[in-house]
């Protein structure tokens, strides 16, 4: 039996071909977003804002987006649920450009209290689990993120200021090494 030129077998490994002979954009790449994260991690107030600004504006966009479609399906029945919500939307990412540092404080706490019930989720799911293999850390990480919401939570307000921009910073070089690390490995698959 032999593959076809078109067949689906054939077009992945090209495609695997094509990436792994750009293994060194992937290095760039992630060496680009290391630098950045450690920028963000030198700036985290500016960050924060900014970071609440990104928000504000996606969330804008997406209001106005929603308030276009409910004319769109105007004749649907559900005309006003999508009006009002993208109205409210809108709203919601206009305070959050005009007020930035609030909207990051509030976001902080957000944040928190999501990483708190998130926690709450993981540390229920491994005690289900307990008879399989590796529910500890199942447990270790619903433990970790459960303390990670508290602590957001019992510093908010103080910390919210710079809350945004460490998670962005850390986020882009974690990130940034794992991009790295691809593309070193595309790079031993091509070799």
């Amino acid at each position: 039996m032999s593959i076809s030129a078109n067949s689906p077998s054939t077009t992945a490994i090209d495609a695997l071909q094509s990436v792994r002979a750009k293994w060194g954009w992937f290095v760039v790449l992630g060496l680009v977003f290391i630098v950045l994260g450690f920028i963000v991690l030198g700036n985290l107030f500016t960050a924060s804002v900014i970071t609440a600004l990104y928000a504000g504006v996606v969330i804008f966009i997406a209001g106005i987006a929603q308030i276009i479609h409910a004319f769109g399906v105007k004749g649907w029945g559900s005309f006003f649920f999508w009006l009002i919500a993208g109205v409210f939307y809108a709203i919601a990412g206009a305070l959050m450009v005009y007020q930035p540092i609030l909207a990051a404080t509030w976001l902080t706490l957000a944040i928190g209290v999501m990483l708190a019930i998130e926690g709450i989720f993981r540390i229920v799911a491994a005690f289900r689990t307990q008879s399989a293999s590796g529910w500890g850390w199942i447990l270790v990480s619903g433990l970790v993120t459960l303390l990670l919401g508290l602590l957001i939570m019992a510093r908010w307000p103080i910390d919210s200021l710079y809350m945004l921009g460490l998670f962005l910073g850390i986020d882009l070089i974690f990130n940034g090494v794992g991009t790295v690390m691809f593309g070193f490995t595309l790079r031993r698959a091509a070799h």
